[in-house]
């Protein structure tokens, strides 16, 4: 019994001590593995702490990047602003210089010209010298009346002669005092304006998607053409042109309302009589609306104010009217801007002036259906409307109908020709160009005197060759006066044309 008890204390002692040891295992792999989760989270905590502390620090790296390349910009606008500053203290030294090369060259041939003239002026008092001991030797014998009638002629002669020579130095003098003031005032105006300009004819092409379209637009026995050209009253040309046709038209509105209606004919596919009708009426309300907004405008852009609605919707039929390939409206308002500026240079009524500058060619609009030309319809036309006195002479005497009256008609005059005869602004046909020219130099060689002629400067300047022995310096003043004056009278040209006389004289030996 007591072994029995032994083994039973041996057996419990063996199974607490194996039932201890697996608690024991137990707890220690619990605690391993509490541990291992506990450092897994440590590193992912750790690793999380990383990447933040490496955005972060990328982040400043980045700011710091961005600040040093703003700054270096910053520091190469500088830098470029201090080159441009040099650059352009540099050429308006090397302007200044060339000013003066050019001012000493002008001066060193002013003075090899006086000194010829003066050399040519001892021989001319050497020849006189001479001729007056021959004149004298033969008045002595002369009767008293012949010697009468000669000291006439004589007297009468060199009356002429410095009549000439008064107007000639009257007439340098005076350009010489206002060619600088001028000059200044215009170059400013044209300097502060620039405006655009757009080549238009007679005639519009429409393109057409094939060939094929124009059999429908014949239609059947050339119905389709003939109502076309009934309902808008513009010719229809079809001819060999591939894929296209041609509307012509003298009145450029009723041009315009043509080439739309004819334009959505063919879009829409649909051409017959009552079609053309239907897209005639919606173009022609079209084209009337933006006559008016084109009116509005043109008097928005000049600053111009409170013009009758009539006026108004005149002035918009500018935007389709040309003149020698110039749109007239854009000529419009260049000259209202050019005429503004000199006003307001030379202290003149600003607002008066460029009213009427923009108003200057609205007799244009309908010079097609008024007789007359176009200064006097405009006048006409903004007198009926109630335009101010100031304007309507100033439209009136813009091409020298009338006398030019105040000083707004004068600004008006010559913003006019500036903005007509400066390059690019207007052209003409190869044919009339070359009728011009002919024309010009055949008025100037029909004078006394002329050897040879030539029109340069497309036409804006004539240069005149005189015999020397026949035409003397106070003459050629004379002759320049009548051959402007006789262009004037005979002659219709675009801005002014410059006449210039040249007279040389030259002597010639040989060494031998």
């Amino acid at each position: 019994m007591a072994i029995m008890d032994i083994l039973g204390i041996a057996v419990a002692a063996v199974i607490g001590l194996a039932l201890g040891y697996a608690l024991n295992r137990y707890v220690i792999n619990a605690k391993a593995n509490l541990a291992a989760d506990e450092a897994a989270r440590t590193l992912s905590e750790a690793k999380k702490q990383a990447e933040t502390l490496k955005k972060e620090s990328l982040l400043e790296a980045k700011d710091q990047i961005i600040k040093q390349r703003q700054e270096a910009n910053k520091e190469e606008k500088e830098r470029r602003k201090e080159i441009t500053a040099i650059e352009n203290r540099l050429g308006h030294r090397e302007e200044s210089v060339d000013r003066r090369a050019e001012a000493l060259d002008k001066r060193e041939h002013q003075i090899s010209s006086a000194a010829g003239q003066i050399a040519a002026r001892e021989r001319e008092v050497e020849a006189a010298v001479t001729r007056q001991t021959e004149e004298l030797a033969r008045i002595a014998r002369m009767t008293q009346e012949e010697a009468k009638t000669e000291l006439l002629a004589k007297i009468s002669d060199d009356c002429k002669r410095d009549a000439a020579a008064i107007i000639r130095d009257t007439e340098a003098q005076a350009k010489k005092d206002a060619e600088k003031r001028a000059r200044g005032v215009v170059s400013l105006a044209i300097q502060r304006v620039a405006a655009d300009h757009t080549a238009e004819t007679t005639v519009s092409v429409v393109h057409l998607p094939n060939d094929d379209m124009k059999g429908r637009l014949i239609g059947r026995e050339g119905r389709n053409i003939r109502a076309f050209e009934q309902i808008t009253g513009i010719n229809l040309i079809v001819d060999d042109t591939p894929e296209a046709v041609v509307i012509s038209s003298f009145d450029p509105v009723r041009r315009e309302i043509g080439r739309m209606t004819l334009e959505t004919l063919i879009q829409d596919g649909r051409i017959h009589p009552a079609r053309i009708e239907e897209m005639f009426a919606k173009a022609e309300k079209t084209v009337t609306e933006a006559i008016n907004q084109a009116g509005e405008q043109a008097s928005f852009d000049a600053g111009v104010h409170n013009l009758h609605p009539e006026i108004v919707k005149t002035l918009g039929r500018l935007k389709y009217r040309s003149s020698y390939g110039q749109n007239v409206l854009k000529h419009a308002l260049e000259v209202s801007w050019l005429a503004g500026v000199m006003a307001n240079e030379l202290g003149a009524d600003v607002t008066l002036a460029q009213r009427a500058g923009l108003l200057h060619d609205l007799g244009k609009a309908i010079d097609h259906e008024v007789e007359g030309s176009h200064a006097t319809i405009g006048a006409d036309l903004a007198r009926r409307l109630g335009e101010q006195p100031a304007v309507v002479h100033a439209i009136e005497a813009h091409h020298g109908d009338v006398e030019c009256q105040t000083v707004e008609a004068v600004l008006v005059m010559a913003a006019d020709a500036i903005s007509a005869a400066r390059p690019g602004a207007r052209r003409e046909t190869l044919e009339s160009y070359i009728k011009r020219l002919e024309k010009l130099e055949a008025v100037a060689n029909a004078h006394p005197g002329v050897e040879k002629t030539y029109a340069m400067q497309a036409g804006r300047e004539i240069r005149v060759m005189v015999q020397p022995e026949a035409v003397d310096d106070d003459a050629a003043v004379v002759l320049a006066r009548d051959i402007a004056q006789q262009i004037e009278a005979e002659m219709e040209y675009p801005g002014q044309v410059r006449i210039m006389v040249v007279r040389e004289s030259r002597a010639i030996d040989y060494a031998k």
